[in-house]
């Protein structure tokens, strides 16, 4: 049996009413913490260039992504299958160059150039925002930080999804040492309530930005 489908099996099983109960309770959101470190763990094998952890780091991630097509095929939305067609057939949109008659193309950026195109046909133009565009890559506490940045240096109304007037009272005279304590008992209260601290920052911030887009677009 092919390497995937041993591992489709096994994802199954773990799953299954008599499973392993921590596989049984996850949730697409509980497992994104655990999403991230995965991640973090790949590069850092790849940065040390060490074949044989980047391999078994991989193995960590496929099996996330197993997972939560496993969880989405019991909710009746999607199956791994439905995963993998669906990338393959956009990798062969993207790539005329190599699937279809597109002109053959001489360098990665004349790649990224024609991807970004053929993206932006298939996704339509996104609606102008309020707010600048900040880096997928950026962390939830930095991105947290630059929506704030906006917010103040555009006095968007951001309804009821922030307390200003808090926020104006805990930042008086805070200090490095005060912020670096409180952050932590914050981050250790929430591992210890079970709460994914990334997870709820990086919500809480998109609920900002919805509705301050909401309170500023034209009636």
């Amino acid at each position: 049996m092919p390497g995937i489908d041993l591992l489709l099996t096994t994802t199954a099983r773990l799953r299954a009413p008599d499973g392993c109960p921590w596989d049984r309770e996850q949730t697409h959101l509980s497992l994104c913490d655990c999403l991230v470190e995965e991640v973090a763990e790949v590069l850092q094998a790849i940065d040390r260039g060490d074949d044989a952890n980047l391999r078994e780091e991989l193995g960590d991630l496929l099996f996330h992504v197993t997972l939560h097509a496993q969880m989405a095929a019991e909710a009746g939305k999607f199956t791994f299958d439905d995963v993998a067609r669906e990338v393959n057939d956009k990798m062969i949109r993207r790539h005329p160059h190599v699937f279809g008659d597109g002109a053959k193309l001489a360098s990665a950026a004349a790649v990224v150039t024609q991807w970004d195109q053929i993206k932006l046909r298939e996704k339509g133009a996104r609606p102008a925002s309020v707010f600048k565009e900040l880096p997928p890559s950026l962390n939830a506490l930095l991105t947290a930080r630059e929506v704030w940045k906006q917010v103040r240096k555009k006095q968007l109304d951001v309804g009821a999804t922030v307390a200003i007037d808090q926020v104006d009272a805990q930042s008086a005279g805070l200090t490095e040492e005060t912020a670096g304590r409180k952050l932590f008992e914050l981050i250790a209260a929430c591992r210890d309530a079970g709460v994914d601290p990334d997870s709820a920052l990086r919500r809480r911030t998109n609920e900002v930005v919805a509705e301050a887009e909401r309170r500023t677009s034209p009636a």
